[in-house]
C-alpha cells in the first residue's frame, strides 16, 4: 500500500528516488536508481525530474544540489548525517590549510559542501588514485578528511600526503580478529573491504575497492563465498546479482546481529520518503556562492579520465 502511494506521487511530482547501496533493501527495490553518492548525483542531473528525493545521507543530497542546482532535493530525514562529514568543520579546516598554504587539498566526497567548497579537487574512492597520480609531483597534497583511505593512496601512489585524522566509524569499528576467525572457518572465502577501512584489514583482504567496485567483483570473480568489509546494505545487491553465492557481513568488535550498519543511513524508511515526498519536506538547500565554489572541484574531478 504504501509503495504504490510513493509510486503516485513520483507520478504526480515527476519526482525520482535514488538510493545508496547502504540503504535498506526496501528502499533499494522502489528505487530509480541504485549506487554510490556520485553515480546518484550524476544521473540525477541527466535526467528531467522536478525533484529528487535522495535516500541516503545529507552530504549525498547536498552533492545532488550541487550537480542539480535548479531541482528541488529532498532527503527522507534531516538527521541522516555522516561520522566522517562530521569530523571536519569549516573553521577547523580553514586553520589546517593555513599551515600548508602550497598544498593542493583532494578532499574525498563524503564530505559537507561547505567542505568541498574548500578544496581544490573532489575524488571518490573510486577514482582517488587517478586524482592523486593527476597532481604534479612538485605540488604537497593535503588529503581530508578520512584517514584510512588517506593513508591506502599513500600506499598505492608512493605520494606524500598531508592527512586530516577523520574516519568513517562503521568502517573503524570492523574486528580483525573476527574476521580472522570468520575465514577460519570458511576457508574458502574471500575477504573484500573498502579502503575506508583500518590497515589491519586492508591487508588481509582480497580485494579492496569503493562500494561499486566491490560489487563489480564479487559478478566477476569465480570464488563462491565472500566476508564483506563495509555496510551490510551492499549484500543485497550482492544477492540479487550472484543468488547462488555466499555472502558474509564482516562483523565489528561489538554486534548482536554479527553486521555492521550504519546508523545514519539506517535512519530513511519508506514511511519517511512517502511523507518527504507528500510535504516536500526537508528540502536541501545551498546559497550561490557554496554552489559556485563547490561545483568547480568537483568539475575538475569529472574531467580526469
Amino acid at each position: 500500500m504504501l509503495i504504490s502511494k510513493i509510486e503516485t506521487l513520483k507520478k504526480q511530482k515527476n519526482a525520482i528516488i535514488l538510493a545508496h547501496y547502504y540503504q535498506s533493501p526496501e528502499i533499494q527495490d522502489i528505487a530509480d536508481f541504485i549506487g554510490d553518492s556520485l553515480q546518484l548525483s550524476q544521473k540525477a542531473a541527466e535526467t528531467n525530474a522536478d525533484i529528487i528525493l535522495f535516500s541516503g545521507v545529507y552530504f549525498m543530497a547536498e552533492t545532488a544540489k550541487i550537480l542539480s542546482p535548479n531541482k528541488k532535493v529532498l532527503i527522507p530525514d534531516k538527521d541522516a548525517g555522516c561520522s566522517l562529514a562530521d569530523s571536519i568543520k569549516p573553521d577547523e579546516f580553514a586553520k589546517f590549510k593555513e599551515k600548508y598554504k602550497d598544498s593542493i587539498v583532494v578532499t574525498y566526497i563524503n564530505t559537507t559542501a561547505e567542505i568541498k567548497a574548500m578544496s581544490d579537487i573532489i575524488c571518490t574512492s573510486s577514482n582517488a588514485v587517478n586524482v592523486i597520480n593527476s597532481i604534479p609531483k612538485d605540488k604537497k597534497i593535503i588529503f581530508t578528511p578520512d584517514k584510512n583511505l588517506g593513508n591506502y593512496l599513500k600506499s598505492i601512489t608512493g605520494r606524500e600526503m598531508i592527512i586530516w585524522d577523520g574516519s568513517c566509524y562503521v568502517h573503524e569499528e570492523f574486528s580483525l580478529e573476527k574476521i580472522l576467525e570468520l575465514r577460519s572457518q570458511n576457508p574458502d572465502a574471500k575477504i573484500i573491504s573498502h579502503p575506508e577501512c583500518k590497515e589491519p584489514i586492508l591487508l588481509v583482504s582480497d580485494f579492496i575497492g569503493s562500494t561499486s567496485a566491490l560489487l563489480k567483483f564479487v559478478i566477476e570473480d569465480e570464488s563462491k563465498k565472500y566476508i564483506v568489509a563495509t555496510e551490510s546494505g551492499i549484500i543485497h545487491q550482492m544477492k540479487k546479482a550472484k543468488p547462488e553465492k555466499e555472502f558474509i557481513p564482516a562483523p565489528p568488535l561489538d554486534s548482536t546481529c554479527g553486521c555492521n550498519d550504519c546508523k545514519f543511513m539506517k535512519l530513511n524508511t519508506l514511511e519517511k520518503i512517502y511523507m518527504s515526498l507528500k510535504n516536500e519536506q526537508f528540502e536541501v538547500n545551498l546559497t550561490e556562492e557554496v554552489i559556485k565554489k563547490a561545483y568547480l572541484p568537483l568539475k575538475r574531478m569529472l574531467e580526469i579520465k
